[in-house]
């Protein structure tokens, strides 16, 4: 057979899939997977909002707004956001306290610390997801 006839007779062949008794059950299969994982995907990124979000608030109430060169409406703002940073933090550390977590101080981390608390939890996800896709694969 020479490659002029070979050629014609492979795609032909791999043109039509063969029909297999199960491919309804592996077309569900794969679909509930994707929906599954898709499910997981906006779970995670809006857990991972909520905490970006979280975290952006703090820092941006932490911010010294107020001025020491006597401008009073930059003291009056100042006085304001501190006066909301204080209210933000009692709110927190009380929902903390409903949960068990009383001890949990977060006014006492800086953004370094907390930068790094998260870069360990976002490796620890990202190993995990490592760890289920080779299990599917």
């Amino acid at each position: 057979m020479s490659a002029d006839e070979f050629d014609p007779d492979i795609e032909r062949l791999f043109a039509r899939a063969p029909a297999l008794p199960d491919a309804a059950l592996f077309t569900a299969q794969v679909e509930r997977r994707l929906q599954k994982g898709s499910a997981v995907r906006g779970l995670a990124l809006g857990v991972a909002g909520i905490i970006g979000g979280v975290v952006a608030v703090r820092e941006t109430l932490t911010v010294n707004i107020g001025s020491d060169d006597g401008v009073v409406a930059g003291e009056a703002l100042g006085q304001g956001v501190r006066s909301v940073s204080f209210n933000a933090q009692t709110a927190i550390q009380s929902g903390l306290d409903q949960f068990g977590l009383g001890s949990l101080e977060l006014g006492s981390m800086s953004g370094m610390q907390m930068f790094w608390i998260m870069a360990g939890a976002l490796i620890a996800v990202a190993a995990a997801g490592v760890v289920r896709l080779s299990q599917e694969v």
